[in-house]
């Protein structure tokens, strides 16, 4: 059987086997619980009702902001901060329904509530900037986990999200990056805390290798939420040292 044989038959014993679940386990929508069907974990309605990221807003950090500014602009913070990567473009800004299925992603394994994040992260496309990479098939390069936490867990969230978003762009994952060691969790630290914690925790990978090899020219780093920058900074880092021209990063929602 060629690769391309198998990969049909998986894809189409995936899509019985989905349709199977729903008829024993009817799907509901994840924001309001109202019934779904044909795969989906969110209704138009919720759908349609998640705040979604609008001008205007930072060009680089993608923190959005109240009332009327001309042109494009950099936010206070990202005035005095210099990136590896180019930009960040979220798609979402921070919403409790948004983030509450990330974290049940995240932490709670609904791994259904990938394609809802994935599908959403590809709005992001909409933004002109990342017109050049759609056209010159720049890989997304989901930020790794540490083994110890894959093991734990048994996925990548941002890795689930890219493959949703290939699907979407038609844009290569390439798991361009491996993650040395396991840093303490970011949440209660300070940037400059973030910074220091991450530093030197990623490498590339021999699959990053293959890809500067093929096509240098960019890749698109992908999480599920952008809050300092500092972990896909980290990682842009790591990219751009390594020989990639120009990083950008996409992610499902602004923290």
């Amino acid at each position: 059987m060629s690769p391309t044989t198998a990969r049909r038959e998986i894809r189409s014993w995936r899509k019985w086997l989905s349709h199977a679940l729903d008829l024993l386990y009817p799907p509901l929508c994840v924001v309001c619980g109202e019934g779904l069907s044909d795969g989906r974990a969110l209704c138009d309605a919720c759908d349609g009702d998640l705040p979604r990221l609008a001008e205007p807003y930072c060009e680089r950090c993608g923190e959005p902001f109240p009332g009327q500014i001309e042109g494009p602009f950099a936010c206070p913070n990202c005035s005095k901060l210099k990136f590896f990567f180019e930009f960040a473009r979220p798609a979402m800004v921070r919403d409790e329904r948004t983030l509450d299925m990330i974290h049940r992603l995240k932490y709670g394994r609904e791994l259904h509530l990938a394609k809802e994040l994935g599908r959403l992260a590809a709005e992001s496309f909409c933004d002109p900037r990342l017109a050049e990479a759609l056209a010159g098939k720049w890989p997304l390069v989901p930020v790794p986990l540490h083994h110890k936490r894959f093991q734990h867990r048994h996925f990548n969230q941002a890795q689930e999200i890219s493959r949703e978003l290939s699907r979407h762009t038609r844009l290569p994952v390439v798991n361009a990056l491996k993650r040395t060691r396991a840093t303490e969790h970011q949440t209660a630290l300070t940037r400059a805390q973030r910074l220091e914690n991450l530093r030197g925790a990623f490498i590339l990978s021999r699959a990053g290798q293959r890809q500067i090899g093929e096509s240098p020219a960019g890749a698109i780093l992908v999480d599920d939420v952008l809050t300092t920058g500092s972990t896909v900074d980290e990682c842009a880092k790591t990219l751009r040292r390594a020989g990639f021209q120009r990083v950008v990063v996409v992610t499902v929602m602004r923290g």
